[in-house]
């Protein structure tokens, strides 16, 4: 098992390399060329880059992803293709992605989507904040021990 993320945009990189790292998983960070960061990340911590195309890190962390695997995205169409996969997607603002939660997300994207297409407005995302990253920092730990330990 490895946990792979989704990083451009993640706010809890730190949060998950720690954990993982605790716990003995590799991390995989994928990001852009137009993030690139000359930051050094303890052992067991890969960084990839992809070309700054729409999906390019999508496509690179779904050649990735195996079975079993922790992905973290803010992406619901690269969570839906991950849970095609049967790995274990997980949101920064600490909700899993599921077979039962998916549609629902993605029709509401979809929606979304139409609405600014017709020129009305849409609320942007709430902001990230400090109970975000405590759900979240729970949410993955939970997470982790579930799969070190499936009893």
């Amino acid at each position: 098992m490895k946990v792979i993320v989704d990083a451009d945009a993640c706010p809890v990189k730190d949060t998950i390399i720690n954990i993982s790292l605790e716990k003995g998983t590799p991390v995989i960070l994928v990001s852009s060329f137009a993030h690139y960061s000359n930051e050094q990340h303890p052992e067991g911590v890969e960084n990839i880059y992809v070309d700054t195309g729409a999906e390019s890190a999508d496509y690179r962390i779904m050649k990735l992803a195996d079975h079993g695997d922790v992905l973290v995205t803010q992406d619901y169409g690269l969570a839906s293709l991950a849970l095609a996969k049967k790995c274990h997607v997980l949101h920064h603002k600490g909700f899993a992605y599921t077979n039962d939660n998916i549609d629902q997300l993605l029709q509401t994207r979809y929606l979304s989507a139409m609405e600014r297409k017709s020129g009305k407005r849409t609320k942007g995302p709430k902001p990230f904040t400090h109970e975000d990253r405590e759900k979240f920092a729970t949410l993955f730990t939970q997470k982790m021990r579930e799969l070190e330990d499936p009893s």
